[in-house]
């Protein structure tokens, strides 16, 4: 791994360098667990009392925050210690795999596909029918996108990912282990004798827009008819389901164990706390946020917060838990 002077990562984040510390910097690491070559971030006050016995020799701090670095030991005060933190990450961030040989001879590789210029394709990978990959696309080991997909430009599929036929897939793309898009969406019916359940068919795709990151084991359902779409910029934690025809605005953010039913719509920059379930039918405004563990069975309204099982207003979900704690106590 790479080593650092202070100054040289402070020309990268262009912070106020207070105290000064002749000790290399060779990573980052939490306070707690820093040792003396490590770089440490300090982004809350409820943080500054680990700072007195933390090993670390410098540390990355919030400009509003009142601490003093002490002897060989250094601070980079910054207006946001979280988002200097992403750029010391990046810093330090290890090399991805490398591919021996672009191609492998393992691939399938169906005589009709589209190759862009620049792209990886691993072992034992499959391409299928009319599948167009933009340039510079990476398939690792073991992924298969099946007929008719399109994948935009510098797009990274991680091994185990499975891409249903007909989706289309925007540029600067990240699909982490074992991700699950265009797989039908469920869809039943008890049948007319009473006897068993109908299958509805799924004939829509999925479509998910430019620089979105979905996590491992999570999966997008392609819609029952027209479309489940995916907005520019959003972000899916691990183990998310995404059901059929449902549509996400820009830059949203979904959290790990959370769900959409089926024609869920989110506006832009909606937030979707881990474990939160949406109802279907559902639409949850621009700028709203759903706390975790919340069971989401009305709209909600852009800009609201709403927290619990049924969620409300989250203020008047607060002041029933108080009332329920002293009710508890008495």
């Amino acid at each position: 791994m790479a080593s650092y002077t202070i100054k040289e990562i402070n020309g990268i984040l262009k912070g106020e360098l207070i105290g000064h510390t002749t000790q290399s910097i060779d990573g980052p690491e939490q306070l707690q667990n820093a040792e003396i070559n490590h770089i440490t971030f300090i982004g809350s006050v409820k943080f500054v009392k680990y700072w007195a016995n933390s090993k670390a020799c410098a540390a990355i701090v919030n400009d509003n925050l009142k601490v003093e670095p002490g002897d060989n030991r250094a601070f980079i005060k910054v207006k946001n210690a979280d988002l200097a933190m992403a750029k010391i990450l990046e810093l330090y961030t290890p090399p991805a795999p490398e591919f021996d040989i672009d191609i492998h001879p393992t691939s399938v590789i169906h005589e009709t596909a589209k190759i862009g210029k620049g792209c990886k394709i691993g072992a034992h990978c499959y391409v299928g029918k009319n599948v167009e990959l933009g340039h510079g696309v990476i398939l690792y080991p073991n992924v298969c996108v099946f007929d008719e997909t399109t994948i935009g430009n510098n797009t990274i599929v991680w091994s185990g990912t499975v891409i249903r036929e007909r989706s289309i897939i925007g540029n600067h793309c990240i699909f982490h282990t074992n991700v699950s898009i265009g797989a039908d969406g469920f869809g039943y019916r008890p049948s007319d004798d009473g006897q068993g359940l109908v299958k509805i068919p799924q004939i829509g795709n999925v479509i998910i827009g430019h620089y979105v990151e979905i996590g491992a084991n999570s999966c997008v359902d392609r819609a029952k008819f027209c479309s489940t779409i995916i907005g520019d910029g959003c972000k899916i934690d691990n183990l998310v389901q995404i059901a059929h025809n449902s549509i996400m605005g820009r830059s949203c953010i979904m959290a790990g164990h959370s769900g959409l039913a089926g024609s869920v719509t989110l506006g832009d920059g909606v937030i979707i706390g881990g474990s939160a379930s949406i109802k279907d039918h559902t639409t949850i405004e621009s700028g709203a946020t759903v706390g975790a563990g919340s069971g989401v069975m009305n709209n909600v309204k852009a800009g609201e917060t709403v927290l619990g099982y049924p969620a409300q207003d989250a203020r008047d979900m607060l002041k029933q838990w108080v009332a329920m704690r002293r009710l508890v106590k008495k």
